[in-house]
C-alpha cells in the first residue's frame, strides 16, 4: 500500500514541532530535551480545553500541526488515534476516589476514563464527523495504528489522520507500565497523487531476520524505546532525511511492518 504524507506533527521534550524536530532528526542541532513541553492545543474551545485530559492536550497539538501543514479541512478528514496506555493519567484520579470512604466520581471525569477520549476532543473541537478509529495493541500501539490509517486512506481513497500519544503515567501506574518521557506525533496520509512532503509504502511481512529499525542518535533510541508512541521516530527521521530509506517496525513479535520512505 502507497500513501503520500501531506502533513507532520510532533512534540516531544527536545522536539518541539515537525520544523524543530526535523532539524534533530536529521542530526543538524543536538537533542537537548530540557522542560517538558506544554501543549497549546488552541484548537480545543476554552471550555474543553480546561476540561481536558493532558493526553488530549498532546493529541490535539500535533493533530492541528500536522493538519494546518496538509492545508487540509479538518472535517472532512478521517482520523486514527493510536495509544498504548491512553487516559493513564484520569484512571489514576479514579483508582484514588474509589480507594476513598465516599468513592464519589465526577461525570466529567468519569467520561475522559475511555481509550477514546482524545479522538473525541478532536471530533468536538473540528465538529468533524468522519469515520474515527482509536486503538490500542500494547508496545506495537503505533505500528498497528499506522497500519490501519495506510489501510483506510488506501481503500478509501480518503485523507486520514493518524495520532501517536503515550504519556508517563503516575506512580504506581508508571512502575507497572514505565514510560519514562512523553511523546505524540501525527501523519496527515492521502492515496492521491497531490504534491506532499513525501510518500510511504508498508508491507506487512514475517519478522525472520528482519531487525527492527534502531535511531543512531543513543538518547533519541532511548526515547523511542521507552515510549511506545515514539517508536514512530524512525519513520519521522526517514522524512527528515529526504530521500530513500527502509525502516522495519516491529507488530506482535513475531511480524514487521516494512516501510519504504520516500521524500
Amino acid at each position: 500500500m502507497h500513501v503520500g504524507i501531506l502533513g507532520v506533527g510532533l512534540l516531544s521534550a527536545g522536539l518541539e514541532g515537525w520544523l524543530k524536530g526535523r532539524e534533530v532528526l536529521t542530526g543538524s542541532d543536538p537533542f537537548s530535551p530540557a522542560s517538558l513541553p506544554e501543549p497549546e492545543a488552541e484548537l480545543l474551545p476554552a471550555n474543553e480545553r480546561r476540561r481536558s485530559s493532558d493526553c488530549v492536550r498532546w493529541a490535539v497539538q500535533v493533530a492541528q500541526e500536522a493538519i494546518r501543514q496538509s492545508g487540509l479541512d479538518p472535517r472532512e478528514v478521517a482520523t486514527v488515534f493510536a495509544s498504548s496506555g491512553g487516559e493513564m493519567g484520569v484512571l489514576d484520579k479514579l483508582c484514588r476516589t474509589l480507594a476513598t470512604s465516599e468513592r464519589i466520581v465526577s461525570p466529567t471525569l468519569f467520561h475522559q476514563s475511555v481509550h477514546n477520549t482524545a479522538a473525541g476532543y478532536w471530533g468536538i473541537a473540528t465538529t468533524c464527523q468522519q469515520s474515527s478509529t482509536a486503538l490500542s495493541c500494547y508496545d506495537d500501539s503505533c505500528a498497528v495504528g499506522l497500519l490501519e490509517a495506510v489501510t483506510y486512506a488506501t481503500l478509501e481513497e480518503r485523507a486520514v489522520l493518524f495520532v501517536a500519544y503515550d504519556l508517563p503515567a503516575p506512580e504506581p501506574l508508571n512502575g507497572a507500565r514505565p514510560i519514562a518521557a512523553a511523546f505524540a506525533a501525527a501523519l496527515v496520509l492521502t492515496a492521491s497523487s497531490d504534491p506532499c512532503l513525501g510518500t510511504a509504502s508498508i508491507r506487512l511481512l514475517s519478522g525472520d531476520g528482519r531487525q527492527v529499525t534502531a535511531m543512531p542518535d543513543a538518547d533519541l533510541e532511548r526515547l523511542r524505546v521507552d515510549n511506545p508512541a515514539a517508536r514512530l521516530l524512525p519513520l519521522l527521521r526517514a522524512l527528515a532525511l529526504q530521500g530513500r530509506h527502509m525502516i522495519n517496525m516491529n507488530v506482535l513479535d513475531d511480524q514487521r511492518l516494512e516501510v519504504e520512505v520516500d521524500s
